[in-house]
């Protein structure tokens, strides 16, 4: 048999036995309330700039991430000022906390109000401009880019096209949910928001689900469990707490929550009036994969 002679792409080259590949170890992503990043985010003294909700580094990922394939944040936005975003990823999902103004992208201008949300193509630049001291909450999939080091698409080729959701069709919506009579398949009070584009798919990005939960006063949602990831913020709620793999988990107004994958958990309202709280999960990607695993 010939010598065989080494070149760059042999020595490139690795090889692994079936217990390499099933025993790699990762970093569980932790049950979290991202407490520091909201208090900035509502410090009258923050200028104007994006707050990453970050567990990059407990995560061991090498790039932003409130979880491996989603990255939130708070965009504060002073009175009468501007701030410009480009987010590397294929689309943004964004709820207004508080104030009021306009997001710009090409030709594409959305004008909101608190309780709105909106989404937009990423890739291409935003400029977000504030009538009122406001506060917006926005979500990506750029780490899922990040992790296969994509670029975002090419204009007019994003999997979305820019959607308004204004809080009093939201509130309409919502209260339609509620007279309907509950059943045992239903897991919740929520709406989910889609696009025209994904309409067969029912979700706001290909590989993302975005919503608003509810539960009334004295309700709970039973425990449950699925295999995406939930990134909630709390919009409303008081008395309220969830249940995490048997840890109780008081909700804070305007915290983001981390609740891990495959954990049992339930959500719980002992408080006066409706509790409200907005859910991205990477859900689109495991209805894609057949993957999600919900069940009681």
């Amino acid at each position: 048999m010939a010598t065989r002679v080494e070149t760059p792409y042999t020595q490139r080259a690795r090889y692994y036995s079936s217990l390499d590949g099933f025993n790699i170890q990762k970093p569980r992503i932790p049950a979290h309330i991202f407490r520091a990043e909201r208090d900035r985010a509502f410090d009258p003294a923050t200028p104007t700039g994006l707050i990453a909700c970050d567990l990059s580094r407990e995560l061991e990922i090498g790039f932003p991430a409130t979880a491996p394939l989603v990255l939130a944040r708070y965009a504060r936005i002073r009175a009468g000022e501007r701030l410009d975003t480009r987010f590397a990823a294929s689309g943004a999902l964004y709820y207004v906390i508080r104030g009021s103004g306009e997001s710009t992208q090409g030709g594409d201008v959305i004008t909101w109000d608190e309780g709105d949300a909106f989404c937009l193509p990423g890739g291409g630049e935003t400029a977000h401009v504030a009538a009122g001291d406001s506060l917006l909450y926005v979500v990506t999939n750029e780490p899922m880019l990040a992790f296969e080091r994509l670029q975002p698409p090419a204009a007019g080729r994003a999997p979305i096209e820019a959607a308004h959701f204004p809080a009093d069709e939201i509130d309409r919506q919502l209260e339609r949910i509620h007279a309907m009579a509950r059943t045992a398949e239903m897991p919740g009070k929520s709406i989910s928001f889609g696009t025209a584009g994904l309409e067969a798919e029912h979700v706001a990005l290909p590989s993302f689900t975005f919503s608003l939960n509810s539960l009334s006063p004295g309700e709970m949602q039973r425990p449950h469990q699925h295999n995406a990831v939930a990134v909630t913020l709390v919009v409303q709620g008081e008395r309220c707490h969830s249940m995490i793999d048997g840890r109780r988990v008081a909700w804070e107004p305007w915290t983001v929550m981390l609740t891990p994958p495959g954990e049992m958990h339930s959500h719980h309202n002992e408080g006066d009036r409706r509790a409200l709280f907005l859910i991205v999960q990477d859900g689109g990607l495991h209805y894609h994969t057949r993957t999600m695993g919900f069940s009681y």
